[in-house]
């Protein structure tokens, strides 16, 4: 469905949304000071899901939008991922800063270096790195939902979960799933990223133990 306004509208909205998506989990676990029933991998899993994302909206030439929003997810997963570090596991700043420098700095790195070869594979007529990239994200972003799970039910909490946070990101998913039907060609696999993040963070709006939940 080719409609170049619809298009960018929504992807800016999306981009926005997950502008916004990590910044009320941000927030309550620096008003706590603490990352409570929070897995640092389940952060990090989403920050390195935005290497492949990016890689495919860029290589796709999905609108500006679409192309921005992964790194967005990159920068705001590290920096959830540095508070778990920071609260839950003690680490000091003088550790953990130039780890997420670090990390960050790979993450961009193999992301530019990725997208310079998807082009190289286009040219040569070959998809399948475009496939796998979607593949990969998809899988990384539902990995870290399920580790999320796993320390939600090993704790038997999920107090430290901001729903603003599930529900800006779902937001954002639904917004950027409408981008992409808007686009000059539907694309599948961009679909089935979002709507399975979208999928996720549903999930965790829903699901949980309800003895314990502290949502904000």
């Amino acid at each position: 469905m080719d409609n170049h306004v619809a298009a960018n509208v929504f992807g800016t909205l999306g981009a926005v949304l997950w502008s916004l998506q990590l910044l009320p989990q941000i927030w309550k676990n620096w008003r706590r000071h603490n990352s409570e029933s929070l897995s640092a991998a389940f952060f990090l899993s989403w920050a390195m899901a935005g290497v492949p994302l990016g890689v495919y909206n860029i290589s796709n030439n999905f609108n500006i939008a679409l192309q921005v929003q992964p790194n967005i997810l990159i920068f705001l997963s590290l920096w959830t991922w540095s508070q778990c570090k920071y609260y839950g596991n003690k680490w000091s700043l003088k550790k953990l800063v130039p780890l997420a420098i670090v990390i960050g700095a790979v993450l961009g790195g193999a992301e530019t270096g990725l997208v310079f070869a998807l082009r190289v594979a286009f040219r040569k007529g070959h998809k399948w790195p475009s496939t796998l990239m979607a593949i990969l994200s998809a899988v990384l972003l539902a990995a870290g939902v399920l580790r999320h799970y796993i320390d939600m039910f090993r704790t038997r909490s999920d107090a430290g979960l901001s729903l603003k946070f599930a529900l800006l990101d779902a937001s954002g998913d639904v917004a950027s799933i409408l981008s992409v039907i808007f686009q000059p060609s539907l694309d599948i696999l961009g679909l089935v990223i979002y709507g399975t993040d979208a999928e996720n963070e549903e999930s965790l709006e829903v699901d949980g133990p309800s003895d314990s939940m502290n949502y904000q």
